[in-house]
């Protein structure tokens, strides 16, 4: 089943981004290595600066996302707001459809 992550940053937070991506990038290239990881990438703020996160995942439940979101070195460095796990339907443009 496939889930995303809805992450939102922190107010001011860019520097923590910008320190942790070189561990943050390491785990999603493990996740997808693995076949887990279907796609991910930041939001971006009114000036193009990057505020938060969309990943999405293929696992087999709710906890295995949630636990898989709480490992990310952004969760861990403290970068997000709030998190949200939900459960996703890629419906269009699928490329495993």
């Amino acid at each position: 089943m496939l889930f995303a992550f809805l992450c939102k940053d922190k107010p001011g937070h860019l520097n923590v981004r910008m320190e942790a991506r070189p561990a943050h990038v390491e785990h999603l290239n493990k996740l997808n290595a693995e076949g887990t990881l279907k796609m991910a990438g930041p939001f971006l703020d009114a000036e193009g600066k990057p505020c938060g996160s969309l990943v999405i995942v293929e696992t087999d439940t709710i906890e295995a996302a949630k636990a898989l979101a709480d490992a990310d070195p952004y969760a861990k460095a403290g970068l997000f707001e709030s998190v949200e796990v939900k459960p996703f339907n890629w419906v269009f443009n699928n490329p495993g459809a």
